[in-house]
Parts: C-alpha cells; structure tokens; sequence
C-alpha cells in the first residue's frame, strides 16, 4: 500500500489491539464487538459486527482505506465480497515466526514499522528469558481445550500448539491437525500431565472443571482454567505471555 491508511477497520480482536499498541487511535475507525481490548475503543470504536458475521451497510457508511482481516478468524466468502470494494488485507498466523511476520507487516502498511519492530525485539527477549528459566525442566504433557459438546482440542500447525511448547508443555495431540474433536475416552487415554481449559472460545469456569472430573473420574490429569487471549492471540498481547507463563509454571510447581 502507497498512501498511509487513515481509515482502518479491523476484523480481528488480537490485531486490534495490536493497532492501539502501534498508537493508531485516529486511524481506527471501526472494529468488531468481539474486540474487546483496549476497553476505551471497545466503549466508543463504531461497531462493524462480528468476526464471522459482518455488517456490510456500517462498512460501506464508514468508506475505509484499510480493512485487515484474519484467514482464520473470518469468513472467506466475506472478505471476498469486501476485497471487491475496499483494499483488504489478509494475515495467516499459525506460529511465532508467522506472528512476527504479521506485527512486521501490519507496521509496514501502517508507517509505523520502527514500533512494531521494536515490539518484536521486546516479546522475543521476554520470552528467551523465560524459557531460560525452564531449559533444564523436562517438558509436562497437556491437553488444550477450547470447546465442548463436543470437546475440541488444538493440533498442529496452530498459533495455541507453539505457545504451549514455549511455555513448556507437549501438547499430547499435535499429532492431530489444527482443531479437531476429541472423545473422552481418547483424552483418557492420553493421560495428559494437565488439562487446559481455556477462557476463549468456549468460556470455561470451574463447574466444567467439576463437570469433567465426574464424567471422566479415570482422568488423572490436574485441570487447570487458563487465560486464552495469552495462549491465542498473536499481536502486542504476546507482552504479557512470559509474565503469564512464568505465573502458571509457578502455580504448578514446575519452577
């Protein structure tokens, strides 16, 4: 893109947030309502409707120079009817390089890549300092979980599965590809060393903790409710990944 984007909308929440950190308040008109940081935009950024359900009449009122969506987060027949009006531009993030790759991008488009550069630099060396402190630690086996009825679970090739092995884990079904369904009876078979239960997309509480242990009494993996944005979001919330992982390694008495 030529001329900087002086009007953004951004279909994405953790890129959202990712354009606030990069100092974009002007430039952001329009977000979705499942962009829920940072709390002022959420409060007064117009509303475009959601990730998968778009509201194409809000989008053609507010006429952006910029749309930036997310091949995963977003439907393709949507972006496809907006990539025949409006410049749109499309991330793929299934791993840290990819993330980098994308803060690079977004900073490149925006004019404001001295930032997002100096961002990377930053996540990177919070994230080798913490994983110098858990080299010698032999990795704990974990199941991620993101959904039930049905329970579903995260594979390879995802965002989730890296931060889970930065963070120190093996994740017991990355032999599965991206985000498939698991039984109970597969998860008691694996035998996991911990169960994740994320806050995000399913919003997990302690009553399906509850919930599990009594359906699946043969489990012996300790469950544990976990912050899905630090494991899932892939933009400036990776500031506050070594922090969190730190916390959880510390709560389970792995450091």
């Amino acid at each position: 893109m030529k001329s900087t984007p002086k009007k953004i909308i951004s279909l994405v929440p953790s890129q959202t947030e990712l354009l606030h950190y990069l100092g974009l308040e002007n430039e952001v008109i329009g977000i979705t309502k499942f962009c829920i940081h940072p709390l002022e935009w959420y409060r007064t950024k117009v509303k475009v409707g959601g990730t998968k359900i778009i509201n194409f009449k809000t989008i053609q009122q507010l006429q952006p120079d910029l749309i930036i969506a997310n091949k995963e987060e977003n439907l393709k027949e949507e972006i496809e009817s907006l990539q025949q009006l409006y410049p749109v531009h499309i991330t793929d993030v299934n791993n840290l390089t990819e993330a980098y790759e994308m803060i690079k991008e977004i900073g490149k488009i925006t004019k404001t890549f001295t930032k997002a550069k100096a961002l990377i630099e930053k996540i990177k060396n919070n994230l080798h300092n913490f994983q110098s402190l858990i080299s010698e630690k032999k990795p704990k086996t974990v199941c991620y979980l993101i959904w039930k009825e049905p329970y579903m679970t995260v594979g390879s090739n995802t965002f989730i599965n890296e931060m889970l092995e930065v963070a120190g884990f093996t994740n017991v079904f990355k032999d599965k590809l991206r985000y498939p369904q698991i039984t109970l009876e597969e998860l008691i078979e694996k035998q996991p060393d911990y169960i994740f239960l994320s806050s995000e997309p399913y919003p997990f509480k302690e009553k399906h903790i509850i919930e599990l242990q009594k359906n699946a009494p043969e489990l012996t993996a300790k469950m544990v409710l976990v912050d899905g944005e630090v494991f899932s979001w892939y933009g400036s919330r990776m500031l506050h990944s070594a922090d969190y992982f730190k916390q959880l390694a510390t709560e389970l008495s792995i450091l």
